[in-house]
């Protein structure tokens, strides 16, 4: 696929997966190298991405999920996490910006101290929040780029996180945000679209 409208129309959340289909390395190296594009507050690049093909690892991942079938027919399994700490990485971030001169050392400075005093004056609540914030926009764009590539999803948020964590050795810093089933979809298991809210019904113009 390749016009945008239609990448977001035929996206749907799968049910169910046809089993036995291998994702190839290519797609996800090609879907993740899109991805990141994918907006974050000052370009912190919160989110991390935890890739599980192998079964017994998807069937920890099933039974830390209240052993929900589509966990076990998908070819993969993702943990989207956000790094409440990806303030701490702003220096090494915005070095590159300074050494191409897009931002002189002033600048490169004021950018560094005033995202470490936000985060650090804000607190952990926040910190917290925006690990949410920003794993949610790039989970989002992974979603709509693995369609692109003709792979189906469904996003999950219905598991036992500290069970995942530690299944997958997910450092204390992250947040584990959504589950991500991946697959192609068994076409039999798909259901007319629920019922959309209006335009007036979600949107206010003031």
């Amino acid at each position: 696929m390749s016009n945008f409208l239609e990448v977001v129309k035929e996206r749907r959340s799968a049910n169910k997966f046809i089993e036995g289909i291998k994702i190839p390395k290519e797609d996800f190296i090609e879907i993740f190298t899109d991805l990141t594009l994918a907006p974050s507050a000052f370009n912190l690049q919160h989110a991390h991405y935890y890739v599980a093909e192998d079964k017994n690892k998807i069937n920890e991942i099933y039974e830390a999920s209240y052993n929900q079938y589509k966990i076990k027919t998908s070819s993969a399994t993702i943990i989207v996490t956000g790094d409440k700490n990806a303030y701490l990485d702003a220096s090494k971030i915005y070095e590159g910006s300074k050494f191409l001169g897009i931002i002189d050392n002033s600048e490169y400075e004021f950018m560094i101290n005033m995202i470490h005093d936000l985060y650090e004056r804000w607190g952990e609540e926040f910190k917290h929040d925006e690990a949410i914030r920003n794993a949610s926009l790039s989970a989002m764009q992974f979603m709509l780029l693995a369609k692109n590539k003709g792979w189906d999803t469904c996003p999950m948020i219905y598991f036992e996180k500290d069970k995942i964590k530690n299944i997958l050795n997910i450092p204390e810093n992250e947040v584990p945000v959504l589950m991500i089933t991946m697959g192609k979809a068994d076409k039999e298991s798909f259901r007319v679209r629920g019922y959309r809210k209006a335009v007036s019904e979600f949107v206010n113009f003031i």
